[in-house]
């Protein structure tokens, strides 16, 4: 089975599973902070790319599209990580 969304190829589909998350309902549930947590400690490489991916699909827009200003909040957790 694999999450067919916009940003969600199958390398991040796969991801998604492992993780726990298996549809993109479950992934809007979830959010994208907390999904991104969660597949972090399954792939500790998981990179700020992703967390930008993973709130397009929720939002169904491509990631290079978010506004700039969620970008920055994104990236201030993504630094909180690190």
């Amino acid at each position: 089975m694999k999450i067919k969304a916009i940003n969600i190829g199958s390398t991040l589909s796969d991801k998604l599973l492992s993780a726990g998350i298996n549809s993109i309902e479950a992934l809007k549930s979830t959010g994208s902070e907390n999904a991104f947590i969660r597949i972090r400690t399954i792939d500790p490489s998981a990179c700020l790319n992703l967390l930008y991916a993973l709130e397009g699909a929720i939002r169904d827009i491509r990631w290079h599209n978010l506004e700039e200003s969620r970008k920055n909040e994104l990236k201030d957790f993504f630094d909180t990580l690190k």
